[in-house]
């Protein structure tokens, strides 16, 4: 569609229902919603020119529910897409030539006529855009170039996982130009991993992607080729909750390395037991192993496996407290998973500064604040950046009120959990 068509649709209402989707939200939002997207179609004009066709598409930021740190060890993770957006703007090129603006970041130049990883591009956006375009090509799919504008409201070290948006929006993008939108979301969230994985160097799992291409809330079983996805119906609201993310205001972006030990260190358990990966071991096998595991891996790299085993299970009985309607089971599950974050699997900070561990002071303030009730557990892959904290409706207000006031302002947001995945508009 030519850009005034597409402004046009916009303002009449006629892309409401997707809207109403992406965002989880009233009527009344909706203007805020279509002005964002009109604004990023006048800024990709003004970028790139006003001739060329486009096309809209969003992928959400994800939260982990259950299972801290299981999906790289081919474990279960229940997770959920949020109405935290990447949304883009683009065009399809055909001289090998990937440009990417963004209001948030500098531009990025990617010529996939080479598709070879590139050193030097490691750590960056532009090693996410040629390793996704390598895989859309291995696969069959040459990627001949695109330009883009995207607009995000999913902050960098927050825990909602922009990396993982940003790789799913791109791989909608590639699927709606070079595939005919033949790639199933399953196959999106691969494709976002391969790069992540081989392209930025950061060995991640699979379950950031999975959660934003895929949407809604999904229990996934990784001990399969194919992931086991089962959709989940959760109304937070009609439990009497709200699901806030809590900035602890440490910056968690560089801490790759940190994050990067928590796999390895799982793996050398596994290989020890004589495994690849936890999921195909067993807790029976470590306890039976304890001297051999501590003198071979250490004794952080043996409780963070006691860790994998026990919150591999707790996503098992998370999911079935859900389906059988006992919330405050399932809440009970996550307090659980957030103890053994914080004591065996120790990514609650990076302790050689001991003068910053802000995640766990805004874990001991939400206990505080909500006593007995709701949970609060480390978000995400942890040692800085968010907290997740399950809130009383009735306590909403004054609990925001009172962490704000300790932590700044702004710094409680409530998500509302988002039913479709990484997806294209018109």
């Amino acid at each position: 569609m030519k850009q005034n068509a597409v402004m046009d649709a916009l303002q009449s209402g006629a892309l409401d229902d997707p809207l109403k989707r992406m965002y989880a939200c009233s009527a009344d939002r909706l203007p805020h919603y279509r002005e964002r997207f009109i604004e990023a179609v006048k800024s990709f004009g003004a970028e790139f020119g006003t001739e060329a066709d486009i096309a809209l598409f969003s992928a959400p930021g994800r939260t982990e529910l259950c299972g801290n740190h299981t999906d790289h060890q081919g474990g279960h993770v229940l997770c959920g897409a949020v109405n935290r957006d990447i949304i883009g703007v683009a065009a399809k090129r055909t001289d090998g030539h990937i440009c990417v603006h963004s209001q948030e970041h500098k531009p990025e130049f990617v010529d996939v006529t080479s598709l070879a990883p590139v050193p030097e591009e490691k750590g960056t956006a532009a090693a996410l855009l040629r390793g996704i375009a390598a895989r859309f090509a291995a696969l069959g799919y040459p990627v001949t170039g695109f330009d883009a504008y995207t607009v995000s409201d999913v902050p960098g070290g927050s825990g909602l996982s922009s990396s993982a948006a940003f790789e799913v929006l791109i791989g909608n993008i590639c699927a709606a130009f070079f595939a005919k939108e033949s790639i199933s979301p399953v196959e999106i969230a691969r494709i976002g991993q391969y790069a992540e994985n081989v392209y930025l160097g950061k060995p991640c799992g699979l379950m950031d992607q999975l959660a934003s291409a895929l949407g809604g809330v999904v229990a996934i079983d990784l001990r399969h080729a194919e992931p086991v996805v089962t959709q989940m119906d959760i109304d937070l609201a009609a439990e009497g909750y709200a699901l806030c993310i809590l900035d602890s205001g440490d910056d968690h972006s560089d801490l790759t390395d940190a994050y990067a030990a928590v796999p390895a260190e799982m793996r050398s358990v596994a290989r020890a037991l004589g495994h690849p990966v936890l999921s195909q071991a067993s807790r029976y096998e470590l306890l039976s192993s304890v001297e051999q595991v501590r003198k071979t891996c250490g004794d952080r790299a043996f409780l963070r496996a006691l860790h994998y085993f026990a919150d591999d299970e707790r996503v098992t009985k998370a999911v079935r407290s859900l389906q059988n309607g006992y919330f405050s089971q399932y809440l009970e599950e996550i307090r659980a998973s957030g103890r053994s974050s914080f004591q065996y699997l120790q990514n609650v900070a990076v302790y050689d500064d001991p003068r910053h561990e802000g995640v766990a002071v805004t874990i001991a303030l939400c206990e505080l604040l909500l006593a007995d009730r709701g949970a609060v557990r480390v978000h995400g892959g942890g040692f800085a950046g968010t907290v997740q904290a399950y809130v009383p409706l009735d306590m909403l207000e004054s609990f925001q009120k009172r962490i704000e006031d300790a932590l700044g302002k702004g710094c409680c947001q409530v998500m509302q959990l988002r039913s479709v995945g990484g997806m294209r508009l018109c």
